[in-house]
């Protein structure tokens, strides 16, 4: 829809989930979806192909919602974050995390994306603040202070970023973030192996391979 009409960029959207993050070795998403903000109808029917899909897909769903505004408004998202998007209007980057998993990894991922409500999103693009997340002492905040699902962690920020203390952020750990963040997306990508795989990796002590134990 894009190539035939670059209009269609203003309504479609990579829709970055847990599953990608965790799974993809370039923490990307693997889908898109339509997103018509909190325009109008009338606004939303300018992009007639779109507007269509949502139509006959969504639609029929809202009509059964026991919420006014959900029936009523169904070519929105039932659960926008307004603040969210203010937060980080004006930033390229900034650092998410899956909310159940095993790793408890944060990385950064670009913006212009619609994140998935399975993802913890920070609003900022300093690398300290990558480091912080990606340390030992964080990992085991979250364990102390997170709940499970299965065998996994459910990562929850009111319980466990809220509640952590923090540091003064240096620009010793802005340093290591880039460089944590530059190398590690190398060895994903040299690898093809997500976050999930390559800390699998990290925490065998069985593996011995230079760029793991980098």
């Amino acid at each position: 829809l894009i190539e035939k009409d670059p209009r269609y960029k203003d309504v479609l959207f990579p829709y970055l989930n847990g599953q990608d993050l965790n799974s993809r070795p370039d923490c990307s998403a693997s889908r898109w979806v339509i997103n018509f903000h909190d325009w109008s109808e009338d606004r939303a029917k300018q992009y007639s192909e779109c507007y269509d899909q949502v139509r006959r897909l969504v639609k029929p769903e809202r009509d059964r919602n026991k919420i006014a505004h959900r029936r009523e408004r169904w070519w929105q998202y039932a659960a926008r974050t307004p603040m969210l998007l203010k937060a980080i209007a004006g930033l390229e980057r900034v650092i998410v995390i899956t909310l159940v998993s095993k790793t408890v990894m944060p990385v950064m991922v670009p913006t212009g994306q619609v994140f998935s409500h399975a993802l913890g999103v920070f609003a900022t693009d300093d690398t300290a603040m990558l480091v912080l997340l990606s340390s030992s002492l964080h990992y085991w905040w979250a364990v102390s202070r997170a709940s499970s699902m299965k065998a996994d962690l459910r990562y929850t920020p009111s319980d466990v970023f809220e509640t952590f203390p923090l540091p003064e952020l240096t620009e010793e750990m802005r340093a290591l973030g880039d460089r944590l963040d530059t190398y590690r997306r190398d060895v994903m990508l040299s690898r093809q192996a997500g976050l999930t795989a390559t800390y699998n990796l990290v925490f065998d002590p069985e593996c011995r391979d230079e760029d793991i134990v980098e």
